[in-house]
């Protein structure tokens, strides 16, 4: 396993980060503590949840994810929770989630309250990595390639934003903050407003990244370079559909026939260039797994690429993917594609 350290941080965490927002929905507890087990026996130190986890979540399962995850933690106890980076975060507004807090702001209030129900679900004294799930604005994000509009009702308020997550990591309850379907605006603004006021610096953005939806590539890869914010890269197989299960029609146990609102990855354009890269990679002895997942590990502006499955099995042959390194001559054929068929699943 690789490490790299946050940036301007102290923490070291693991090229690969476990995603876990199938715990509580597709996985039981008992599950979710094989995976997690499994996962630090791999090397994988670093975790990702949120708030509104699990994914296809309702009132009644609403922070399930991290409250198993906190009985996990309970469970390893405080000497090697030392050794665990758990990054969670807050949802914004505008996703239809008024059951999590009315009304989904960044305000003080609200932000204080989240960080503290996400202490108590994860049985933790400090969160490592806290990130804002989606911007309050209303954006191009979720399937949007382009913005034609700005959101007019919406105020400035990232120095407000910042001020109060410096509180926070004075008082020892946050070490670090990330943003998350984010734009360049928006982490020009935070960037902007921490240099002006001595402020906390985001360390961390994450978005989708994989072979289907390459837009972090369009502005936000050379402010992340240049300004030192590394990519926590999101849905790298394309909610499973890089994996190739989806060409011969949906099992009803797959992902998208258990959550069919979720239509990002299932276009014509997705499943024409998934056909294409599912070729590429069997030409030169890779399953399109290990080709997708190869691709975005060896991006250098990638600093952990997020991986989740419902089964040890899949979990297993996610990590071992990352064994594979392509050479020029397949990464000059994926660029192919990419021109053929760009970013179809934005």
């Amino acid at each position: 396993m690789k490490y790299t350290t946050l940036p301007n941080t102290n923490i070291k965490i693991s090229s690969i980060c476990l995603g876990t927002m199938t715990f509580g929905n597709q996985n039981s507890e008992a599950e979710a503590h094989s995976q997690l087990d499994y996962a630090v026996e791999r090397g994988i130190n670093f975790l990702d949840t949120a708030e509104m986890y699990p994914i296809g979540g309702n009132a009644q399962i609403f922070g399930s994810t991290e409250r198993h995850i906190g009985t996990w933690l309970n469970k390893i106890g405080a000497s090697k929770r030392e050794k665990i980076v758990v990054a969670t975060k807050i949802a914004g507004p505008n996703r239809g989630m008024e059951y999590i807090r009315q009304p989904l702001n960044f305000s003080k209030k609200n932000i204080h309250d989240a960080v503290e129900l996400s202490l108590k679900n994860l049985q933790t004294e400090y969160i490592d990595l806290y990130q804002m799930h989606w911007p309050e604005r209303v954006m191009n994000m979720f399937g949007q390639r382009g913005l034609v509009e700005i959101d007019t009702k919406w105020q400035d308020n990232f120095f407000e934003v910042l001020s109060i997550y410096d509180g926070l990591i004075k008082d020892g309850k946050i070490k670090s903050i990330g943003v998350s379907n984010e734009n360049p605006f928006g982490v020009m603004r935070f960037l902007q407003e921490s240099e002006k006021h001595n402020l906390p610096r985001i360390a961390t953005i994450q978005n989708p990244y994989s072979l289907l939806n390459r837009l972090f590539e369009v502005g936000l890869s050379e402010i992340c370079i240049r300004e030192n914010v590394g990519l926590l890269a999101y849905s790298p197989l394309g909610f499973g559909v890089l994996s190739g299960k989806y060409l011969n029609g949906t099992n009803p146990d797959y992902r998208m026939a258990k959550f069919p609102q979720f239509t990002r990855y299932i276009g014509e354009n997705a499943t024409k260039a998934t056909r294409l890269y599912k070729e590429l990679a069997e030409a030169n002895g890779l399953t399109i797994s290990q080709m997708a997942l190869a691709f975005v590990n060896q991006r250098n502006f990638v600093m952990s690429t997020i991986i989740g499955a419902t089964t040890l099995e899949q979990l297993k042959e996610n990590i071992d993917a990352f064994n594979a390194v392509l050479s020029n001559e397949i990464l000059i054929e994926i660029e192919k594609i990419q021109e053929l068929i760009p970013n179809p699943a934005p």
